[in-house]
């Protein structure tokens, strides 16, 4: 069986190399001989050499860093080249809709975790100490070897299911994406004269603004959830719209 030991260089293949491809990359290179997998690849960091789809996905560690859109075709390419023994991850934003189809589609010989980093190169560019990532283990029990690995990392890990994911991202990260989504959208705003609260609101967006278009639409359109919490959003922002109105009307 794969160990995630320092002492040994197990292979890991990841297929999707965008942004947070290369983002693990960066801090996986010391622990594991990396193969890259993307149709748009160009140039490679230090430590990774680029693979077919094939040699990739036959790596002892595999780690799907697609959009959840993309999820069910690039499973279905990656299964016939699984290991038996092998460790399959995504890292996807989404975990209901993904954990259905890793369960599904990948062998029952193949162990795999749904996980969801809550971070992203912006967040991690100065150091991964106590940022956040969420495991969901769908199949054998190498989850509890991540998550000390992870931790070695210096990441917080928070066990839980893609139910309950999916049930606290809905708020967490769908109105993060959906308020910075408004805000990017209306003239840039003032950073001469501001308040530190206004600040910090602009750094929030600024730490999402340049996510992939799929980023948004898998967090507020692939969440089971997150409608609902879009509909009270908005219902709580008309109640105070015309609570504001009613002032005004009654104001001297």
């Amino acid at each position: 069986m794969t160990t995630l030991s320092t002492n040994s260089r197990p292979t890991m293949g990841i297929l999707g190399f965008g942004a947070f491809g290369r983002l693990m990359a960066q801090y996986l290179t010391a622990h594991f001989d990396i193969i890259a997998y993307d149709p748009a690849l160009n140039t490679l960091p230090d430590g990774v050499v680029a693979g077919d789809l094939a040699s990739a996905a036959a790596a002892d560690i595999v780690v799907l860093a697609v959009p959840v859109y993309a999820m069910r075709d690039t499973v279905l390419a990656v299964v016939p080249h699984l290991q038996k023994g092998a460790l399959l991850l995504d890292v996807g934003s989404v975990k209901m809709r993904v954990a259905d189809v890793l369960r599904d589609l990948v062998p029952s010989d193949v162990e795999v975790i749904a996980t969801h980093p809550l971070f992203g190169p912006q967040s991690a560019k100065t150091g991964l100490h106590g940022l956040k990532i969420a495991l969901c283990p769908l199949r054998g029990a190498r989850h509890l070897q991540v998550a000390a690995f992870l931790r070695a990392l210096g990441l917080h890990v928070i066990m839980t299911t893609p139910e309950r994911h999916d049930q606290d991202l809905a708020m967490v990260q769908g109105l993060t994406h959906l308020i910075a989504k408004v805000l990017s959208r209306m003239d840039a705003p003032p950073r001469r004269m501001s308040t530190r609260s206004f600040e910090l609101i602009c750094q929030a967006v600024d730490m999402v603004r340049d996510d992939a278009p799929e980023v948004f639409d898998a967090i507020e359109l692939a969440n089971p959830y997150a409608a609902e919490v879009r509909d009270r959003f908005f219902a709580e922002a008309k109640a105070l719209e015309r609570a504001l109105a009613l002032k005004a009307e009654t104001t001297p």
